[in-house]
């Protein structure tokens, strides 16, 4: 597949995805409304458990050549939400089934939250080269930042 034509299929493949979440994400308001979830920000952030963290790169790693060898950097997650689904972004330094994307490389995840704990996650998108900045920008309506990752 070429490079451009790779492009135009991650950038969809993202925007469908996320769609997807936002249209199942409740919102804050009452009936009628259109709010928008909170940033994490306002919430307050915790950083992940290891358990979480491993969560994570269970559904990361199948988009990884060598998961065993990835070195993740982690973003804070929100440390309390109404909602059982929450998508989280951080980066990932690792070896891509795409050469061009080998190093690193952004990623959002959905995670399903119960009890304030992340019990599992689905891979949304991944991508690394030039377009890391489309999985930044994806992020970003979430106010999400994948390069905020330590």
């Amino acid at each position: 597949m070429k490079p451009a034509c790779l492009t135009v299929l991650v950038t969809l493949a993202a925007a469908v995805i996320l769609s997807a979440c936002a249209a199942n994400a409740p919102s804050a308001g009452g009936p009628g409304t259109a709010a928008s979830p909170a940033p994490a920000a306002a919430i307050g952030q915790r950083d992940l458990t290891p358990a979480e963290k491993k969560i994570i790169m269970d559904a990361v790693g199948l988009s990884l050549v060598d998961p065993k060898s990835a070195r993740y950097r982690w973003t804070k997650f929100p440390e309390m939400t109404a909602r059982d689904s929450v998508n989280y972004c951080a980066i990932v330094d690792g070896k891509s089934p795409y050469p061009a994307y080998n190093g690193r490389q952004a990623y959002i995840v959905e995670t399903k939250v119960l009890g304030g704990r992340v019990i599992a996650a689905t891979m949304g998108l991944i991508a690394g080269g030039k377009d890391v900045a489309l999985v930044a920008k994806m992020c970003a309506k979430y106010d999400l930042d994948p390069n905020k990752a330590m």
